[in-house]
């Protein structure tokens, strides 16, 4: 398998890079690509697309609640392909798709991950399949060129963090926060121990999410060793906040990326 264009993007890195994540369709097709846009524009490295789903059972409220807008729009599978190929026609940034395994086992899995790289995607995280039953949806992403990223979490076993480092492509998607998405305050010192730990275990680079949105914790997390991190809920948070207020719904977004990017992830 050749170098994605994620591998590509984290060994030219001269600084965390930031994973900016939004629910695909949220709130209807037109904006959601104006918005993966705006998150290029405003310093977005990676862009995370959210395939909604009716039981996310990861997810905290302004993430079911994206989910929600996004069902009701008329996003699907289908569409989903639709939007990267129209991003992929605009854009060369790496992106990743986070979806949950009913969707994918509705599509077959094969097929799922040879329209994903086919449509232009360049990872993709399952977020209810544990490592143990990752088989044959890492052989699908193999077959198909794409990387296939793990979740991991402070509660990892040794034996489990030892496969999931084995098997991982692109990044770890490290668990900051236990339970469902949203924005916390603290950082649970334990979880930069984690950072360290997986980094010290693993050459494949590691990315924390859930919980994230101030430039202090993004600093905090980049000098535990983090290689990017994941913003979801702040930047959907701001979407669903303006979902009907089209004229300011791209200043919302860029004042978030902004608020967050410029002094946490560059280096001084």
């Amino acid at each position: 398998m050749t170098a994605s264009r994620i591998a590509d993007a984290f060994q030219a890195r001269e600084h965390p890079l930031l994973v900016a994540c939004t629910v695909a369709g949220d709130p209807d097709y037109e904006a959601s690509l104006g918005i993966v846009r705006e998150l290029v524009a405003s310093g977005g490295d990676i862009i995370e697309l959210v395939m909604p789903f009716s039981d996310p059972v990861a997810d905290g409220p302004v993430m079911q609640q994206a989910a929600a807008r996004a069902l009701s729009s008329g996003m699907n599978t289908d569409r989903l392909f639709c939007l990267i190929r129209d991003i992929r026609s605009e854009m060369d940034v790496p992106l990743i798709i986070l979806t949950y395994a009913n969707i994918v086992f509705q599509r077959g899995i094969s097929r799922f991950y040879r329209d994903a790289a086919a449509a232009g995607a360049d990872g993709v995280a399952v977020a209810d399949v544990p490592v143990e039953e990752a088989g044959p949806f890492r052989a699908a992403a193999a077959a198909a060129g794409i990387d296939h990223i793990l979740f991991a979490s402070q509660t990892t076993s040794e034996e489990r963090l030892s496969s999931i480092t084995e098997q991982a492509g692109g990044f770890i998607y490290l668990v900051a926060a236990m339970g469902v998405t949203g924005v916390r305050e603290e950082i649970d010192p334990g979880i930069l121990s984690c950072v360290k730990e997986v980094k010290r275990r693993s050459g494949v680079p590691v990315v924390p999410g859930f919980g994230i949105s101030t430039s202090g914790q993004i600093r905090a997390y980049a000098a535990a060793g983090a290689d990017g991190v994941i913003v979801g809920s702040a930047i959907v948070g701001e979407i669903g906040g303006h979902a009907g207020d089209r004229e300011n719904l791209l200043p919302a977004v860029r004042r978030v990326m902004n608020r967050i990017r410029p002094d946490a992830l560059r280096e001084d």
